[in-house]
Parts: structure tokens; sequence; C-alpha cells
């Protein structure tokens, strides 16, 4: 019926698929689970093979490092069932019927459903109040808000997808990126795929800290950037593409670019602070995506 898949990269895993287990167990359905480590030859490991030993699970060892979307599309493709169930290692179920909930959708007209992202009320120390505040405001979203916009926010590190949907818009030669739920979620958008956002979330558990996640920031605003001059992406709900584009009709870029590069180290002030300000970071991110393309109009 479905396949739970857990791509995971130097991490114990063992307490995540255990409550998986359980869940679908009870559930009385036929699954498979598999959870592969993606070459990072981590102590983690030795503790992760007792996955094996639980019911219908198995954990995999890749010998080399594909990367994460290319991990995920070996898993769909190790998959035997129709619906995937994809889950990051960091991940945790918010309720004992998670599994449960996915399966009360099945036989909805949907090729895909998306179950959201929780974070726990109190907040951690203060160097990893940025990625927990991004979380709480832009993450933590009612599935009655995200389904306004169902292509907005598209988290994949909890979501259930036919498997020929899945690897119909996943690319496993697309480049070891990071941040391409962006594309993932406009590749469904402009496939016409149905998409719906239910109440089912997971407790993010891997919460970086504020330098962490400065540099996955810029890494995920420079994907983007690389998407945008690929001309991959004809249709999509994408908050900063659309105002770096207002910012190019308005001829400002150059100057958008200047402000950035003199304020930049006062943003990053402020994001490393106690009250990080979700306006600083969306200034953030608008400012180092204008520069990048400025410096691409440069060099082209």
């Amino acid at each position: 019926m479905i396949s739970i898949l857990i791509p995971t990269y130097d991490r114990d895993a063992v307490s995540l698929v255990s409550a998986l287990e359980k869940q679908a167990l009870k559930a009385g359905i036929q699954f498979e689970l598999i959870c592969i480590d993606d070459g990072s030859f981590s102590h983690h490991n030795e503790r992760n093979q007792s996955i094996n030993s639980m019911t219908n699970c198995k954990f995999i060892e890749n010998k080399s490092n594909l990367g994460r979307n290319a991990n995920r599309h070996l898993l769909a493709k190790q998959a035997q069932y129709k619906w995937l169930l994809f889950l990051d290692a960091d991940t945790m179920p918010k309720t004992d019927d998670f599994i449960k909930n996915y399966l009360d959708v099945l036989n909805e007209d949907y090729d895909a459903f998306f179950g959201g992202f929780a974070y726990h009320d109190q907040p951690p120390g203060k160097d990893h109040l940025l990625r927990y505040t991004f979380g709480k405001h832009r993450e933590e979203v009612p599935a009655d808000e995200r389904n306004k916009k169902p292509f907005k926010v598209i988290i994949s590190a909890n979501f259930l997808i036919k498997k020929e949907v899945f690897l119909s818009v996943n690319r496993a030669e697309m480049k070891n990126l990071y941040g391409l739920d962006y594309l993932f979620g406009a590749l469904l958008k402009q496939n016409d795929f149905k998409v719906y956002h239910i109440d089912n979330e997971v407790f993010h558990q891997g919460i970086d800290n504020n330098s962490e996640y400065l540099e996955k920031t810029r890494k995920a605003v420079e994907t983007l950037n690389y998407i945008s001059r690929s001309k991959r992406l004809e249709q999509h709900e994408i908050s900063l593409l659309r105002a770096k584009k207002l910012i190019e009709r308005l001829g400002l870029t150059k100057t958008t670019t200047w402000l950035y590069k003199k304020f930049e180290s006062r943003l990053e002030m402020n994001l490393r602070g106690n009250k990080p300000s979700m306006l600083c970071f969306d200034l953030y991110r608008l400012g180092y995506l204008c520069s990048l393309a400025y410096k691409g109009r440069l060099e082209s």
C-alpha cells in the first residue's frame, strides 16, 4: 500500500523508524520502510543497522555521497508500492495517528499530500533562534492557509505522493544543490498535478544554529538564482523571485545590490541576535539574490 522512505545523512534514525513501524503495524496495512544513509560513514550507522530487524524495514548505506536529491530518487526507484511517504530523518510525527491520517486521504483525487511542519513552543537557545523563528512564522502554517496557495509552502520533509508522479517530477540528475523544494513545487504546478495540504505535522528536531542556517540560506538563494537563470520556472508561487522580477522591471537591481552590500553585516547582526526579524531575513535573501543576478549580468 505505502512505501515509507527516509533519506538520511550522519543521523540516528532508529527512534523515527520505530515510531513509524509501530503506527503502520497498528493500522494493519501493507507497508515497507526504507532508510538510506547517503555515504556519511557515520558512527550512527552501527545503531541504524538495527532497523533491519524491524518489521518490513531495511537500512542501506550508500558507498558514496549521491546528494540529497539523487538519494531520494534512489529511494523512490527501490520502492514497491504506489504511494511514497517521504520523511526527513530529523523529524518526528506529532501524533500517534500520523500514518492513519495519511491513509484516510488516499482515496481522494489528488496526486500528493503535504502534512506540514511543527515546532515545539519552547524556543531553543539564542544560537538556534533564526531557524526556529523562520520555522514558526513561515513553515508552521495550518492546512487551510496552505491550501489557498497549494504550491507556495512545499516542505519535502513530510509528504505523501504517487510514485509515478514523483519520478516524473524529480530528477536524479539535477545538480546537488540545497533548497530544491522551490523547484519541486514549481514543477508540480507546471505539470498540473493536484496537491492538497492536511494538518498532519511532524516536529522538526534538527534545528541548525544561526551560522549554519545563514550558510544554508545563501546556498538556497544561489539555487534559486541558478534555477531562475536556467528558465525552468514558467509557473511558480515564489515570493522572492516575484520581488526580484519587480526590482528588475523598475531598473533597481544595481541599487538593491549596493544597498545589500552596505547593510549586509547589520542584517546578519540582527539575524544572529535574540530577536531575529523576518523582515530583515527577507531583505537579506532578496538583496543576495539581486546581487547574484547583477553579477551574472555583468559576466554575461
